[in-house]
């Protein structure tokens, strides 16, 4: 897509700090970053989220976070990585191409998971049968 922030940066119309790069795939620093480091992983080829991608962009994707992810790690002394993929607006994606983070992490660092919840009595069941109903 033409005004795709990260299709620019993928055909470097835009200025971006690239750490890797490849025919398939882009991985750059995020420019408002939630921790040293976090990089964003992009296929090249333009598409809104992660339930649009073609398969084979998601594995080379998938290829160059297991390729990049320890250097990460070891050249800034994290301990350990979340990788997320936002999809929509309400997961709090905000540029609408396929893109992986990587948010290294470090002991005493603050950052906080999801808060865990219970379901209640059969519900999870409902809620199992509910999902394979849908798988068609």
């Amino acid at each position: 897509m033409d005004d795709c922030i990260f299709c620019r940066i993928a055909r470097k119309e835009l200025p971006a700090h690239i750490v890797f790069e490849n025919e398939h795939v882009v991985a750059f620093l995020d420019i408002q970053p939630s921790a040293k480091g976090h990089t964003l992983v992009i296929p090249r080829a333009h598409s809104a989220s992660i339930l649009e991608a073609e398969c084979d962009d998601m594995r080379e994707v998938c290829k160059v976070v297991q390729h990049i992810t320890p250097a990460i790690l070891s050249s800034l002394g994290a301990q350990g990585f979340n990788l997320t993929v936002n999809t929509g607006a309400v997961a709090g994606q905000v540029i609408f191409h396929t893109h992986w983070h990587i948010l290294p992490r470090f002991e005493g660092d603050g950052k906080k998971m999801w808060p865990h919840t219970a379901y209640a009595p059969g519900e999870i069941e409902k809620i199992a049968e509910g999902i394979r109903s849908h798988l068609g």
